[in-house]
This record gives C-alpha cells, structure tokens and sequence, in this order.
C-alpha cells in the first residue's frame, strides 16, 4: 500500500507540472496540495480523511483548481472540517479509521466529485472540456477496474490485498487529469471517453456475468479449480478491450474489398452534419464534402456545383477541374430541381454535358430547397466499378438534402447582411440628414432675424422719425406735415411690400389659401426665364406634401435662373400618376454632368423629401438641359 499511495502522489506531482505548463496556476496547487496530503496519509495512516478531503475538493475545483461557485466552496470546506475532524480523533486515540469505512467515504465523495465534473463538462469552454472529458474518461476507467477486482476477489480470492489494489487504481485519475493539460491530446478527447464508456461497460458485464453464473447459479470455485476461471476471466476482459478496435479495422478492411477506402457513406453523411453545426467556412465545408464524397461514393471523381435562377457553376471538384458553367431554361430547372437523384440514362437526357463515359457508373443529386434549384452534387465510378447501390443513393440523396438546406441559409443570410447594410446606409443616411435639417432650420431663423433686422424694421425706424418730426411741425408748417404724410404713406406701402415678400419666403399665403397651382404661377415676376406652370391635380393635399413640392419646386427654378442661361426657358408640371403625387421643372439650357456630387440645393430639396416619405431624381446633360423630377406618395 506505501508503494501505489507514493506513486499516486508523485503522479499528482506531475499533473502540478503539467499544469503550470498549461498556465492553470490554481490546478498546480490543487494538485501539490492532494500529492502533499497523500504523502502525509502514507506516512501516518491516521490522516487519511485529510487525503480524502483534499481529493474531494479537488474534482470539485476541476478543470481549473478553482472553487468558482459557493455550493463547491461550502461542500470543500465542509469536507475539509469533517476530514481535520476525523483525523484529530483518530491522532488522539491512537488508531487508523477503519478500511471499510474509509472504502464507503471515498465512494461517496467520488460520487459527488463525478457528478459536479459532468454538469460542468456540456458548459465548458473547449479547453477546459478536454480536461473533464478525461478525468470522466479515468474516473470510468477506474470503476471498471475496481470492478473487475471485487469480482476476482469474490470469485477466486485474488488479489489477495483487496485495498491496496483498489488505491492502486486510482493513479489513473491524475493520470486524466495529466493528459488533459496536452494540447495534442484535444482530438482524442471525446473518442477516449466513449471507448471509456464502451470498454468498462462490457469489462463489467463480463464480471458480473461470471459472478452470477459462477457463484449464483453454480458454486465457489475451489482451489484447483481458479486458476482455469481466473485464465477464462482474463481471455473474456482481453477480448472486451481489443473487440472495439479490431471490429474498426474489420469494417475497414472489407470496406476496402468492396472498393471503398476511409469513410463508409453512413459516416461520410454523419461527419458532414456535423460539420454544418460547427460554423465551419461554408468553402472549406464542401471541399470536405467532395473529398468525402470521393473516398466513400464516387472514386472516379466527386463534384459540386452551385447557382440560382438555372445557372450553376463547377465550385469544388475532386481531382481538380477547370471552370465549368451549366445553363439551363425553366423546363430542365424545373424537372431536375424536383428529380430525388439521377442515374446515367437521366443524366443523358436532362444533363448530357456531364457525361464523360457513357459506360461508368455516374450519380446526380440535384440541392434544392422547396423546389428552387440550388446546386449539383455529382459523383463518378470507373467503368468497371461496381454499380451504386439503394444504400448508396439514399446517403447521396440525404446529403444533397443538406447541401440544398444549406446553401438556402446561406442566401438568406447574404440577404440579411445586405439589408443591414442597406439599412446602416439609410441610418447614416438619416443622421445626416437630421444635422442638415437642423443646421437649415437654424440657417433660416438666423435669415428671417436678419431680413427683419435691416429691412422691414429700418423702415419701421424711419416711419417713427419721420412721425417725430411731423409731431413737431404740424403747428409751424403745414405744408411741408402734409409733404411728409405723403411721403409716409408711400414708406408704410413699402414697410408693408417688405413684410409681404419676407412671409412669403417663410410660408406664402396663396399655397395655404388656393394651392400649388397659384402659388408657383404667382412667381413669374420673380423668374427672369420664360416660364410656363403645368398643374393638373384633383385635390389639395397635406400642407407638409404640398411645401416640400412647392419649395423643391422654387429651388429647382431659382437654380435653373442661375445657371441654364439666358436662352433658356423653365417648364414646371405636378400631377397625380395612382398613388403618387409627382412633379418635374425642366429647363432646356446649358446642362451639367451629374457624376460630380450633388450640389447643396439638391441636398436640401433630397432631405425635403425624403422626411415625408419622397424621392428626388435629377437628370443632366450638358447642352441638352435639365430635368428634376420627385414623388410622394399620398
């Protein structure tokens, strides 16, 4: 027994090391802790609870050594309280606890510990779940073997150190816990605890088949007697851990019979569903796929092709191909998109150009997805190869299955990026337009305060000072109060004509009282071009629809003022076309080239629009003049 406790402490030594290697600093001291309490328990018996608990709390601190939840830091401080208890009363009487009781409180310690391990295992990072996958493949391991030994025990007396054999197993599990600390060891994590599984599971059917067999049914095996049942027990328990791997390399060899290298079809369809759940780059997904679909299905050649709307193009092909397109019209899109799967005469008919050898075994299986042909899934035999069978039909009719499902997905994700993106462009779109609005709207006050400022209001200054010096006169000079009345009228008149013009530019009152029509045609004073109105409308419409159409409507003829030339002459025409409300000012002048960006004015009537739901378009040529044209929808 001191020897397998100082093994088993020097290999929890070798987990700290690998621990520290690995950066799990915390497992380290775990991990020296337990090697440091076994080495204390071989040393003086009495303190084996100590060694328990610091077992205990270390597969609760698995993978990392750290107690992150309180309901594992409660349970290892109160192992740890019972553990000092129990070894202060067996230091002071001058005893060693008692082995079964010992036996009964590692098991129900490990029980707890087993279970903590694998309701952490599903929620693991990846690291850390090769850690517990491990230590649960040990711990399985450990239980078969401690099984196997009670059985021996019952039915042949051996071994015949019972406990000694038992802890010797336990150096299995810092041997887990080591491997799960090697980066190498990542891949055959999940295949070593379910041969684990498999192995112990079969290692304890076969003892418990021999103890109720032997015992139950027949007797205790007397002395000459064991040496053949512990010989037949070892040949069942050999048999039990080589079957699973020789039955593996059995398939293999006769796949390889039948003409089939690697993978089976079944597995090749099990890996790739696999493979679809794991985010995999949807490239390196079908070069898989092909490279699969080559080794088990198709050894002449394996290919996939991939497209919309009838035309599909060679995307991964096994060995290499070039470019290859194939264009079909809406009868062969149609009848090959509902087709299961297509032997040689088939593909003849609806797909000739993938025939190579009229007498090699060929199989298509179209990727659709509701009926919408997406893709291709093609796969070749030589000429003397076998035939394909039901079986190897229905895989390749499950895979492009998937494939079509798949490449739907993917479409609909294109689709959703693009409309994020879409609506991120309408969003900056919009702040923008906002911070001009705004910045207009700020523009426009600080205008109105200025027109007030130094016209209407210097005229109401002038009004009274001449008003003052009329009041002062009127008693010494008549004639020259009522020159100055005259004079004020005609400046009230003018006082007034600026207050008129000045409400005009913020709202004219003839677009709120008699609409667009004699709104745009009351401008014709202001329009140096010739100018000729066009309004043909049924109804009035909302104030908001008809300002953002008069005044896009005065941007586009006050531009067309500026810079369409002397020659040149404005039309402007607004109807109902359904729905729409639209309206266009044309101008046959000089024209420009519309690629350079668009010009403030055309900003501000866009965002004018645009705020109620509206479109601008402007259409330029130079020498062939301008048009700019909008909706709205009412």
């Amino acid at each position: 027994m001191v020897a397998a406790s100082v093994i088993i402490a020097v290999a929890w030594v070798a987990v700290a090391l690998g621990a520290v290697a690995a950066d799990r600093r915390a497992l380290a001291w775990t991990a020296l802790l337990v090697a440091a309490a076994q080495g204390v328990a071989t040393a003086w018996p009495a303190c084996t609870p100590l060694a328990v608990a610091a077992w205990f709390a270390c597969g609760l601190g698995l993978p990392d050594g750290v107690l992150g939840s309180w309901q594992r830091r409660t349970f290892a401080a109160g192992a740890a309280v019972a553990g000092a208890a129990w070894t202060a009363v067996m230091v002071a009487g001058g005893t060693t606890p008692p082995a079964g009781l010992v036996v009964a409180v590692v098991a129900a310690a490990s029980a707890v510990a087993l279970v903590a391990v694998l309701l952490r295992c599903p929620r693991a990072p990846a690291g850390r779940r090769r850690t517990l996958q491990w230590v649960a493949a040990a711990a399985v391991g450990t239980v078969a073997a401690d099984s196997v030994l009670v059985a021996t025990h019952l039915l042949l007396g051996t071994p015949g150190d019972l406990l000694t054999s038992v802890l010797a197993t336990t150096v299995v599990l810092p041997l887990g816990v080591l491997l799960g600390q090697v980066s190498f060891t990542a891949r055959f994590s999940e295949r070593g605890l379910v041969e684990a599984v498999v192995v112990a599971g079969l290692a304890v059917l076969v003892v418990a088949v021999y103890l109720v067999v032997i015992i139950g049914l027949a007797r205790s095996p007397e002395e000459p007697e064991r040496e053949v049942l512990l010989a037949s027990v070892i040949a069942a328990l050999t048999a039990v851990v080589l079957g699973l791997p020789l039955r593996l390399r059995l398939v293999a060899f006769g796949q390889g019979l039948l003409g089939r290298r690697g993978q089976t079809p079944e597995e090749a369809l099990a890996s790739f569903g696999a493979r679809m759940s794991r985010a995999v780059p949807f490239d390196e997904l079908l070069l898989q796929l092909v490279e699969s679909l080559r080794a088990t299905l198709g050894p002449a050649g394996a290919e996939v092709w991939v497209g919309a709307e009838g035309v599909l193009h060679r995307t991964v092909s096994v060995p290499e191909r070039g470019d290859a397109a194939l264009t079909l019209n809406d009868k062969e899109r149609l009848v090959v998109g509902r087709t299961r799967i297509g032997g040689p005469a088939w593909v003849s008919m609806w797909l000739p150009s993938l025939v190579e050898d009229r007498d090699a075994p060929i199989r298509v299986a179209p990727a659709a997805h509701l009926g919408d042909l997406l893709g291709l899934l093609v796969v070749r035999r030589p000429a003397d190869g076998v035939e394909y069978s039901d079986e190897d039909d229905r895989v390749l009719i499950e895979l492009a299955r998937q494939v079509g499902l798949a490449l739907h997905n993917m479409r609909l994700d294109s689709a959703l990026q693009a409309s994020l993106e879409e609506l991120r462009q309408r969003n900056e779109e919009l702040q923008a337009s906002r911070l001009r609005i705004v910045t207009a709207a700020d523009a426009s006050r600080r205008a109105i305060e200025r027109d007030l400022h130094d016209g209407a209001q210097q005229h109401l200054v002038a009004l009274s000072v001449k008003l003052g010096l009329a009041s002062e006169l009127i008693k010494d000079d008549p004639a020259l109060v009522a020159e100055m009345l005259t004079e004020l009228r005609a400046d009230v008149q003018s006082t007034n004509a600026a207050f008129r013009e000045l409400a005009h530019g913020i709202y004219p009152p003839l677009l709120r009282d008699h609409g667009l029509g004699e709104a745009l045609r009351s401008i014709t004073r202001r329009v140096a071009l010739p100018y000729e109105v066009d309004v043909d409308l049924p109804r009035r419409f909302s104030e908001q629809a008809e300002a953002a159409v008069y005044f896009c409507c005065l941007e586009a003829i006050q531009n067309a003022g500026k810079y369409a030339g002397a020659d040149a002459s404005i039309k402007v025409r607004i109807h109902m076309d359904g729905a729409l409300l639209r309206f266009s000012v044309e101008d046959d002048g000089a024209g420009f080239e519309t690629g350079g960006g668009a010009g403030h004015g055309f900003v501000n009537m866009a965002d004018r629009l645009g705020a109620i739901g509206g479109r601008l378009r402007v259409e330029s040529t130079p020498g062939a003049g301008t048009t700019i044209s909008g909706e709205i929808s009412v």
